[in-house]
């Protein structure tokens, strides 16, 4: 079986997004992000740019191998936000998104179904708006050599074209490089039978 090694995500945020349902508005965003912590910039910051809104529903899914995520209704009945929400990060097949939908209610109540339509929708529309991108899984390794090794090195990585991230060549010289995951095993190996020359997962 092949390993799986890539991940579809957003790279910049989308544009906002509007669904009126009976007289409620639902303003949709989906944002890039890596840590819990870029959720909370962000939801603070669309809470005050629609501080008199009534719910700011979301709903997030971080990591590529093992997947964190949250749904939160913020307010709105059990299930009815947060949960639709997700369905669609997962039926985008995204990660390392955060989904934001806020509401301005309308005077008219939706029900449970109402709001779960309208939420998932406004989801929906958020990931269309956005612009989906493939990466890859990669695994970093440092390369630890002499200076005078410095060619057999070099010959390695421009072989198999590789990606450097950091260097610093001195007499002791370091490379980092980035693997793509399926990849690493076979230049970790081309790199750990050269003698004198050390390779280590980061």
């Amino acid at each position: 079986m092949e390993t799986k090694d890539t991940y579809n995500t957003i790279l910049k945020p989308s544009e906002e997004t509007l669904f009126k349902e009976k007289n409620s508005k639902f303003f949709g965003y989906v944002f890039p992000v890596k840590t819990e912590e870029d959720v909370k910039a962000h939801l603070e910051a669309i809470k005050k740019q629609h501080h008199s809104a009534r719910h700011w529903c979301y709903a997030y899914q971080l990591g590529t191998e093992t997947i964190a995520y949250r749904a939160n209704d913020d307010g709105e009945p059990n299930n009815s936000a947060g949960m639709p929400i997700y369905g669609q990060i997962q039926s985008f097949d995204v990660t390392n998104v955060l989904i934001i939908v806020v509401r301005y209610f309308g005077g008219v109540k939706l029900g449970v179904g109402g709001l779960i339509n309208a939420y998932r929708t406004s989801a929906q529309l958020s990931l269309e708006a956005s612009k989906i991108v493939e990466c890859t899984i990669n695994i970093d390794y440092l390369i630890v050599f002499d200076y005078k090794n410095m060619n057999k090195v070099m010959r390695i990585i421009k072989e198999k074209n590789l990606n450097v991230i950091n260097q610093k060549l001195e007499l002791n010289c370091e490379l980092t490089i980035s693997v793509r995951k399926k990849d690493a095993e076979a230049v970790f190996n081309s790199f750990s039978i050269l003698f004198e020359v050390d390779i280590k997962k980061l």
